[in-house]
Order: C-alpha cells, then structure tokens, then sequence
C-alpha cells in the first residue's frame, strides 16, 4: 500500500490531533516549570521514536536538539545509551524510563526501573517525563500508521 492510500490520521480527524497536540504543548509547559533540561526532553523523545521506528519525530526532535546544542556524537550513540559514557545520570534515569514505558508489553515498568527513576526525579518531574513518553509514543503511532513522508531536504 502506498503512502498516499493511507488515512492521514490528523487530517481526517484534526479535532482529535489538536487535542494531542495541545496536550504536547501543556506537557512541554510543566516541563519547563519543573526545571526539566530541554534537552533531556529531546533524548527522551528521540529515543522513544527510534525505538518506534518513527522517522517523522526522529526528524523533528533531532532538529530540536540540534538548535539547542545537542552534540551529533550523543545523538548517534542515543540507542547505546547504556554503554556510552556520554549521559548523565537523569539522563540514563530518563532514558531507561522511556524504554521501559514505550516497550511496556515486554514485561511493564520493573520496579527496579520505576525506582531508579524516582530517585533521581521528584514527583513533578516524574510524572512530567511520563507524560511526555506517552505523549510522543501517540505522535510516533499517528506517523506511522499514516506512513508520514520525510523527503529530502532542499539545500
């Protein structure tokens, strides 16, 4: 099946996306309210959509971390995290939270995990960062059940 045969999920039915996406923005308004690096929201989204396979949001939120200085070198090793000593502690918390809820059917949120993660993060925050995983795991499946092209970009 082609791209263009497929249901383009915000377009058929905007109200519901704009929904999603204004839930983004409020997520990402409690984000900067908790103090939550701007740049740890990326790594959480970015790794989120790579392990969804979402080219769509990996495109967005690459840019966005490019603007804010993220480094190409952290961004090519996001999905050997744990091996790379490149990210700090609530950054490894927040990535192994974001596996952890964006593969919950390989076996939930260990309480090892959850309990690492709320070592690191207070309660604001946590839930911050959990509704942000759950946010951008919603974007990765409209993109990818609607097949959302990424062309080449125009020099």
């Amino acid at each position: 099946m082609t791209t263009a045969a497929r249901v383009h999920l915000s377009k058929t039915r905007p109200t519901a996306y704009e929904k999603l996406a204004a839930l983004s923005k409020e997520i990402g308004h409690l984000a900067r309210d908790a103090g939550i690096e701007p740049l740890l929201c990326e790594l959480v989204q970015m790794r989120a959509s790579q392990i969804n396979g979402c080219a769509y949001c990996l495109r967005v939120h690459t840019k966005k971390a490019l603007s804010l200085g993220e480094t190409t070198e952290r961004m090519t090793v996001l999905p050997a995290w744990r091996e790379a000593g490149l990210y700090s502690e609530r950054e490894r918390a927040a990535l192994a939270l974001t596996e952890a809820i964006t593969l919950v059917s390989h076996g939930h949120v260990s309480d090892e995990v959850y309990a690492a993660s709320r070592e690191i993060f207070d309660e604001e925050e946590f839930a911050t960062l959990s509704w942000m995983i759950v946010s951008i795991n919603a974007f990765n499946r409209i993109a990818v059940t609607s097949r959302y092209l990424v062309d080449p970009e125009e020099s």
